[in-house]
């Protein structure tokens, strides 16, 4: 299926790679249909991009790569809904928030997108764990480096 996406152009994605988020995503219940895309070679970077609005696409990181105490459990509705069968069959994603300088960038940690990638089912969790924000620093600010070059 040939689709028109925000960072890559027109592509051609096989319809058995697409993400199928039921309920949509919050704020998007309508857009339904997305697919992955590496952002670009040799970054841990990824673009949830929708199958239907070009321009509605989201920047994903791994959070499991940036922050190594992550973790979160999926409820047994959850599971059900998502055809899970094994743990092994889950990716997670957060939505990485760009900002001008990079130090700036943000994820959403309070509600990770887990895709299960065996069916292609996808949620958008909303965690209730106050831990975790919707606006986590992506790098820890060096402060030594901070207080240096003030």
């Amino acid at each position: 299926m040939h689709i028109e996406t925000k960072y890559h152009g027109a592509i051609s994605v096989p319809e058995a790679d697409h993400k199928r988020f039921p309920n949509g995503l919050p704020g998007f219940e309508t857009e339904k249909m997305f697919v992955l895309l590496p952002f670009a070679d040799n970054t841990p970077y990824y673009i949830l991009q929708s199958v239907k609005t070009p321009e509605l696409a989201f920047v994903l990181v791994n959070p499991f790569l940036f922050f190594e105490t992550y973790q979160f459990t999926l409820d047994d509705h959850t599971k059900q809904a998502m055809d899970v069968k094994a743990r092994e069959e889950l990716a997670v994603y957060t939505v990485v928030t760009l900002k001008e300088p990079f130090e700036e960038t943000t994820v959403n940690l309070k509600a990770p997108i887990v895709i299960n990638q065996r069916t292609g089912k996808a949620r958008q969790m909303i965690l209730e764990d106050q831990v975790y924000t919707t606006r986590q620093l992506l790098v820890e600010r060096n402060e030594e480096a901070s207080e240096c070059s003030s």
